[in-house]
């Protein structure tokens, strides 16, 4: 993406925009050709309210380019995630919790800051060797300026439905870090009403 901010301060925005946008609002091919569609509604729902955002976003950024400034990156970030890609974990006892998966927030990422990045900045597991917590860091950046926002994500190792404990950790450590960007915070917020 570097190559990419330089060349467009460069003065070769328009084909390199052209460029990112028709790969970053494009489905991947392989996720979703063998994805079962025809078994799956929320996919299609899923997939149905990512593309109508992407164009939005796409009609939005064809006069200024792929770049914004960092404010009107984060006034989109804020909006309210629509409640058709909220997923809802429930716990044995009977405990449910809200949220947007990884890949959901990627894409959001993608939609709205698509010159973002990531990385996990530490992996550390307890003394007891009972969990594992990841240090995850999202960095934007807009034509003016540059954030980024770290969070803290734990999972227990003997917890290994859905992906090791270092993939559960890295992902709740993401989305956590997104949402103090304010994407998919109001979540946090209906949980305490």
């Amino acid at each position: 993406m570097a190559w990419l901010s330089k060349s467009m301060k460069m003065g070769k925005s328009s084909s390199s925009a052209s460029l990112l946008k028709s790969l970053l609002c494009r489905p991947p091919r392989s996720s979703y050709s063998t994805a079962k569609r025809s078994s799956n509604s929320s996919f299609k729902e899923t997939h149905d309210v990512v593309a109508e955002a992407e164009e939005e976003v796409e009609a939005a950024s064809a006069s200024s380019g792929i770049s914004r400034p960092l404010s009107e990156i984060l006034k989109e970030l804020n909006k309210r995630v629509p409640d058709s890609l909220v997923k809802v974990l429930r716990s044995e006892n009977d405990f449910s919790i809200k949220y947007v998966p990884w890949h959901v927030m990627n894409r959001i990422l993608n939609l709205h800051a698509p010159e973002w990045s990531g990385e996990v900045r530490s992996i550390t597991y307890s003394a007891d060797a009972k969990s594992v917590s990841v240090v995850y860091r999202v960095t934007l950046y807009g034509t003016d300026a540059e954030i980024y926002r770290e969070s803290t994500g734990t999972a227990s190792v003997d917890d290994t439905g859905y992906g090791d404990p270092v993939q559960k950790a890295e992902a709740m450590a993401f989305r956590r870090a997104c949402a103090r960007f304010g994407l998919g915070l109001h979540l946090y917020h209906e949980d305490l009403s």
